[in-house]
């Protein structure tokens, strides 16, 4: 018995998570922007939510935190740099800390960049990192407060570091735009061409309404080793490279 992982697709294109301690039925929401398809699942699967965990500040990433944190009568978690900014935080974290879900725990990785309080969660046992909007599957997220050397420590340096089996669970369903962008600016990666055939199809069957979205039609988890091979942001030889590609990527 380990780690369930839940997707829920929340708004237009967020994942938000439920991880569920599959021995304990103890449970933590990840990035919530909506309560009702949280509240839907965690009724589903009668689990007994004790955490609510933020990865960053952003609205598409914490809007339900409130309504979460009093329905379940659960902490919410966030960078300590976070108070002020994060709806409903209680708890602050940083780097090194461990977050318990039941008998499961994650490690926090301090990844600035994307926003300056910006961590993600790491479930070594279960293989499995929540990383919100610093990477993306094939990319990475927007360089809104911090700056490239940061977003190059952040992903060539920490989330890179990761092993091979680490399933990759992003904030956003961006995988096709992401490869699309992959493949301009590495023409000859031929895993980049690869990974496009098969992403199209799963996003060939997907619903009209994003919250209706099945297994079949996400294309996240990606793996730490996938992302080593396709993702260009990961792929970059230095912080100044990385910050060109992003310019690029904002452009694109």
């Amino acid at each position: 018995m380990g780690l369930r992982i839940e997707r829920i697709p929340t708004l237009a294109d967020n994942y938000t998570y439920l991880v569920v301690c599959e021995e304990t039925g103890e449970a933590a929401v990840i990035d919530a922007p909506e309560a009702a398809p949280v509240i839907a699942r965690v009724e589903a699967l009668g689990c007994d939510v004790k955490k609510v965990l933020s990865t960053h500040h952003h609205a598409d990433h914490t809007g339900a935190n409130p309504e979460l944190a009093k329905r379940y009568d659960a902490p919410v978690f966030g960078h300590t740099s976070e108070a002020g900014r994060i709806p409903g935080f209680t708890d602050g974290v940083d780097e090194g800390d461990i977050i318990r879900v039941g008998r499961q725990t994650a490690r926090v990785l301090f990844v600035p960049a994307h926003t300056r309080g910006h961590v993600a969660y790491v479930f070594d046992d279960a293989d499995a990192l929540f990383c919100g909007d610093t990477l993306f599957a094939a990319g990475c997220g927007r360089i809104f407060e911090g700056t490239p050397e940061m977003m190059y420590t952040a992903l060539c340096q920490k989330l890179s570091a990761l092993p091979d089996a680490t399933r990759v669970f992003c904030g956003h369903e961006y995988t096709e735009s992401n490869l699309a962008f992959a493949a301009h600016v590495e023409p000859d990666n031929k895993a980049v061409h690869s990974k496009i055939a098969s992403v199209r199809a799963a996003r060939s069957k997907a619903a009209a309404d994003w919250h209706d979205a099945t297994p079949a039609e996400m294309t996240v988890p990606s793996s730490i080793g996938e992302e080593r091979e396709t993702n260009p942001f990961l792929r970059a030889a230095n912080a100044a490279e990385l910050g060109r590609l992003r310019a690029l990527k904002d452009g694109f």
